[in-house]
């Protein structure tokens, strides 16, 4: 059986009317100092008899320190990472502004073999991105959502197709 993992992708309205989406900076040492292909949703794993919604929520707050604004969330799909984990992804336009943004943590040993156990947060930064620097920015396993969202937009009539 896969590994579950459910998440939320916010977006909203930026310059011109373009859409803006909220991602996040993987943290700890190996995504350090990386930019392209370094970011993600905020998302997390979840067991089989958890609410898939429900846990995209709770990994949201776990990883910005801030619960997800109340909107109205939709479903865009289950997409299928490298690893063969699935991702459930939920989402809702929201003009989300924390004060600030404190993940929780996770232990690694760094560096590998020392013995050294240290703490990292594992998310270190997020931000509003455009949708080419959302494009570079997203690991290229969830360029599947961002182009789920932007039909949906489309369908929609979120904004002209010519814009996206």
């Amino acid at each position: 059986m896969s590994v579950r993992s459910a998440g939320l992708l916010l977006y909203r309205r930026g310059a011109q009317s373009q859409p803006e989406f909220w991602i996040a900076h993987m943290g700890g040492p190996f995504w350090a100092r990386k930019d392209a292909a370094a970011w993600s949703i905020p998302k997390g794993e979840y067991t089989a008899d958890e609410d898939a919604l429900a846990a995209a929520r709770r990994e949201f707050t776990e990883e910005m320190g801030t619960a997800p604004p109340d909107a109205g969330y939709f479903p865009l799909g289950s997409f299928r990472q490298a690893s063969g984990k699935v991702v459930t992804v939920f989402a809702a336009e929201a003009d989300f502004r924390p004060e600030r943004v404190v993940s929780n943590t996770f232990e690694l040993e760094w560096p590998k073999g020392s013995g050294v156990v240290r703490s990292y947060p594992e998310i270190d930064d997020a931000a509003w991105c455009g949708e080419a620097e959302a494009r570079r920015k997203l690991v290229r396993g969830q360029l599947p959502v961002l182009d789920a969202l932007l039909a949906h937009l489309r369908d929609v009539g979120w904004a002209a197709p010519s814009q996206m």
